[in-house]
């Protein structure tokens, strides 16, 4: 009893921060399929405050998803595979308002003051699911 050095007492890190290779890929697919599927959603519904919303249940979805396909792991790690996705996901959106809706470029990329909140809060949405 008492105090041990590092190697004697065996330190560990906690078992929901531990994350395999298997787990990487796990939640990385699930990031990219669901921030895929969830920017084309994104993208059907742009404007105002709804898309604020659409862009926070975007981030939602991206987060847990992320969480069950790693088995609720936590951490900085998981949390920049939902933020990976959520990016997917504003690049999607930003592509098909050009395509569908014929917006211009320039406009999508400097002046979509809604778009970067939303994917602000669908970055502090996604992320928040995963401390």
């Amino acid at each position: 009893v008492g105090v041990r050095c590092r190697e004697c007492a065996n330190l560990k890190r906690l078992p929901q921060y531990e994350l395999s290779i298997a787990y990487v890929a796990r939640g990385l697919g699930a990031a990219l399929l669901v921030g895929a599927v969830a920017g084309a959603i994104w993208g059907i519904i742009p404007f105002g405050f709804i898309g604020l919303l659409v862009g926070g249940g975007a981030g939602y979805m991206i987060g847990e998803s992320v969480s069950i396909a790693t088995n609720r792991k936590v951490g900085v790690q998981v949390q920049v595979l939902a933020g990976a996705g959520v990016v997917l996901a504003f690049v999607v959106r930003g592509a098909m308002l050009i395509s569908l809706r014929n917006w211009d470029i320039e406009f999508v990329l400097l002046r979509d003051v809604f778009g970067y909140v939303a994917l602000a809060l669908a970055m502090f949405v996604a992320v928040g699911r995963l401390r």
